[in-house]
């Protein structure tokens, strides 16, 4: 019927249902634009707040790292239980379908190879390219401490800046030199100082010793990062520590993709991040689904 013929009594204007205002989930977010949010819960899963990524944007300054000399081979298997894919985007345009569903992470700095000073990166994607392949973040690396540090924290703020622009939000990863001490007070200078100057969330490395006060004084989500290969229940309970005192997520490459049975491996991780097993069911399952995959 006509608009002006509808009744008063034919519409359903909910009259008594106040018209909710929900706060986003994730700390330190809700001054975010919708674009940005749209883009973080993408990495990370609104029902657990937590995300695992997939981390293997390695060959930027390593080369063909073990486990990745075929990308295609050992991690396109990998991809259906990783929340996010972190890597470059030579090997997203190149291997990664673009049907994939993974909220993808694009490595934005390099430069320099593991022959040179790392520190001395640059900006090397530019934000209209990530735009274009439709990215949920960018992740740039920050040298708090190193030779170049001022530089690396330019590049993050510039991205900041940029990615503010178009929605996309900024991962600033710690990097710890080889003279520097990876204990609680640096990781909370570096992750506290990224925070500060705009990043959206922040990568850093898991130490034993009052992790929680990383967490607890970075005002933004923190992931950890796996770093060196570990036998696999000291990786998991390397995660669960981590999730237990804070963290937000987990960033696992090698953990995973150099485990004896990486499709097994990162169900095991998927299981202590979001649904909060222990470690030792973890790997109990870990070794039934390889049991069960041979």
């Amino acid at each position: 019927m006509p608009e002006a013929d509808v009744t008063k009594t034919d519409k359903e204007f909910y009259v008594d249902v106040p018209q909710k205002s929900e706060s986003f989930f994730l700390k330190g977010s809700n001054a975010h634009d919708w674009g940005m949010n749209n883009r973080l819960a993408r990495i990370f899963n609104p029902k657990s707040g937590k995300a695992v990524m997939l981390a293997f944007d390695h060959g930027y300054f390593q080369g063909p790292t073990t486990g990745l000399e075929r990308v295609d081979v050992t991690i396109l298997p990998l991809a259906p239980y990783a929340d996010a894919l972190m890597l470059t985007r030579g090997i997203l345009r190149s291997v990664i379908p673009p049907a994939s569903p993974n909220a993808i992470v694009m490595r934005a700095s390099g430069g320099p190879s593991i022959l040179k000073e790392l520190s001395n990166e640059q900006i090397a994607v530019s934000m209209e390219d990530a735009v274009r392949m439709n990215v949920a973040a960018v992740a740039v690396q920050v040298f708090i401490g190193g030779e170049f540090e001022s530089q690396s924290v330019a590049n993050m703020t510039r991205l900041v800046d940029e990615g503010n622009r178009y929605g996309i939000p900024v991962l600033a990863v710690t990097a710890v030199g080889k003279d520097l001490a990876r204990d609680a007070k640096y990781m909370r200078l570096a992750s506290r100082i990224c925070a500060e100057l705009g990043a959206a969330f922040v990568k850093t490395y898991y130490v034993p010793e009052d992790f929680e006060t990383v967490t607890a004084s970075c005002p933004v989500p923190i992931v950890i990062a796996g770093g060196k290969k570990l036998p696999e229940l000291e990786a998991l309970r390397m995660a669960h520590a981590a999730i237990s005192q804070g963290a937000a997520g987990v960033d696992m490459g090698r953990n995973i993709f150099q485990a004896e049975a990486p499709v097994a491996m990162i169900q095991a991780v998927r299981k202590v991040v979001h649904d909060g097993m222990s470690p030792e069911h973890a790997l109990d399952f870990y070794r039934t689904t390889k049991n069960q995959k041979r």
